[in-house]
């Protein structure tokens, strides 16, 4: 086939190389906002079959934005259960509270069939009149210069063949969203960091044709088999595919020294490892068997001029954690508020600098975090395992039995106020009503760059300076009230504060990605640390009124 070439065949703010979650999700939060958005992935057909399949309070909380309810949702479900780590003998080695609500107001932990909602979310985008996708093109080619950025795209050769036609892209940014192998990575020349931790996983999706859970009461719902005959992961898969039905699970086996991963996950081996736990031909269906390498990275930079990487393009982690996926669409969100604000004129392109030392280090926590589990269940050796039971069963005693919380990250160096208590932390939200409303915070007020006073105005805490800055920021003033009239913000259920009252503040400027950028005990701190922000943002532009 002759192969053509289009030069500059499209002009848009923001191109986005991968279409998986975390490229969705970044396409939808720009073209929310009024951005032109090109969405580009290299595969025309979606693919169906499971990945991720769980995902955190955080997450639940960005999706709920997008009108996609993780309490209600058909696609996705949750487990009113802790989450067990067991040794050989079934004696429990730890347990994680998986089970409480989050400060966030969401639930720790929720399961979903990845497909389903990526279906959802590519929905969403389609609709949106500003976003472009496109199927079937990879990027072959990139060049930036001060102005933007030019993407040479060629049709992938299943679709055309070896010689397919190109294309160029025009865009002011560029994110490559595109896995593991990504080409935006590889054509920035980011070099990655590694870890050296690899350990090869069978992973078995399962459709069982009966409630597993309740066939199973002597199981978890979601646990660690910490055996090492056979260190084994079980937990859900998400919903099944007929509303209603049983939910599909999911089975993780480790790899053993010797062993033929690529032997292991065919139909009959798969078959073999799942009948020790009642499943067969008969009465499950196997969805997906796959071996992955479990790996710990990281890219050391994030971004090169106009260009950003997200995702598995930026970090690869073991999946103990259950945080990969959620890491990625974190990315997305920390993305899109920055590329908005250049975008819109409101913020310097200097905070781009802020989303690589911010999102690492909170990854590497998490990374970090994996690893240390991994350590614990990828144990093979019966006398080394046998010293971890005893050991952990030790501290679990010690401690009643009482349940490990879910850790709480804080972001890495960036756009908030170290001197503030709990900035750089995801911020609390409760319940309000307002207008005649009851839901949580974000529903109600929705999300930006908040100011929220208790029981005071916030706008009559800035300067008058600092109100123009924040209106030119696109910030909104909240008074928080623990009782009033239906045009207040009333604090319903007591959680902002008691939130605020712990932590002794009495003002929070939380930012659009839900992180707290300050806390401030009075007036004076209000202002003081305001400056600050916005001087970590950089006084230039539209930012830099002070000086005007």
């Amino acid at each position: 086939m002759t192969a053509s070439t289009q030069k500059v065949g499209l002009r848009t703010d923001v191109a986005i190389v991968g279409a998986g979650p975390v490229g969705t999700l970044l396409a939808i939060l720009l073209g929310k906002a009024g951005r032109r958005v090109t969405l580009i992935e290299r595969w025309s057909q979606h693919y169906p079959l499971p990945r991720a399949v769980t995902f955190d309070h955080e997450i639940a909380r960005i999706l709920a934005t997008l009108g996609i309810d993780a309490e209600n949702d058909p696609a996705i479900n949750y487990h009113d259960e802790l989450y067990y780590w067991r040794n050989r003998a079934g004696e429990n080695i730890q347990i994680v509270d998986w089970q409480s609500q989050s400060a966030s107001g969401w639930r720790v932990r929720y399961w979903f069939n990845q497909p389903e909602l990526e279906k959802r979310l590519l929905a969403i985008a389609a609709e949106l009149p500003e976003v472009t996708i496109r199927r079937g093109w990879s990027g072959v080619g990139l060049e930036q210069d001060a102005e933007g950025v030019t993407l040479t795209l060629r049709r992938t050769p299943e679709e055309v063949g070896p010689e397919g036609e190109t294309c160029e892209v025009r865009a002011q940014f560029v994110a490559g969203t595109d896995g593991a192998n990504s080409f935006v990575r590889e054509a920035l020349g980011l070099e990655s960091e590694d870890k050296g931790y690899y350990f090869d996983w069978l992973i078995l999706d399962m459709i069982p044709q009966f409630d597993y859970v309740a066939a199973h009461p002597e199981q978890p719902a979601q646990w660690q088999l910490c055996d090492p005959a056979r260190p084994t992961t079980v937990v859900p898969g998400g919903p099944g595919p007929v509303s209603g039905g049983p939910d599909r699970r999911r089975w993780e086996f480790m790899v053993l020294p010797g062993e033929d991963g690529q032997a292991l996950q065919q139909p009959e081996q798969a078959w073999k490892l799942m009948a020790p736990w009642g499943l067969t031909p008969e009465n499950a269906e196997l969805e997906r068997a796959a071996v992955y390498r479990f790996q710990a990275r990281w890219a050391r930079d994030w971004r090169k001029g106009r260009c950003l990487i997200g995702g598995d393009a930026a970090h690869l982690m073991p999946p103990f954690a259950g945080e990969g996926m959620c890491a990625g669409l974190r990315d997305a969100v920390a993305m899109a508020w920055r590329l908005n604000g250049i975008l819109e004129g409101r913020l310097p392109m200097d905070v781009l600098a802020s989303y690589t030392t911010e999102r690492m280090a909170h990854v590497r926590h998490y990374i970090d975090f994996s690893q240390m589990l991994g350590e614990i269940i990828c144990i093979d050796d019966a006398a080394q395992a046998a010293a971890r039971d005893a050991r952990m069963i030790t501290d679990l005693e010690a401690r009643g039995h009482t349940p490990v919380p879910t850790d709480i990250c804080q972001l890495g160096q960036g756009l908030w106020d170290e001197g503030s208590a709990y900035a750089g932390e995801l911020s609390v939200q409760g319940i309000v009503e307002h207008a005649g409303r009851r839901d949580r915070f974000d529903q109600v007020v929705g999300q930006g760059w908040l100011l929220l006073g208790y029981e005071a105005d916030p706008a009559a805490g800035l300067s008058a300076a600092q109100r123009a800055q924040f209106d030119r920021l696109g910030g909104r003033c909240v008074t928080l009230v623990a009782d009033g009239e239906a045009a207040d913000v009333v604090d319903a259920e007591g959680r902002f504060a008691t939130w605020l009252n712990a932590i002794g503040a009495r003002y929070v400027l939380i930012r659009p990605d839900f992180y707290v950028a300050l806390t401030a005990r009075d007036v004076d701190d209000l202002q003081d640390k305001f400056s600050n922000i916005m001087g970590l943002m950089g006084r230039v532009g539209a930012l830099d009124l002070a000086a005007q």
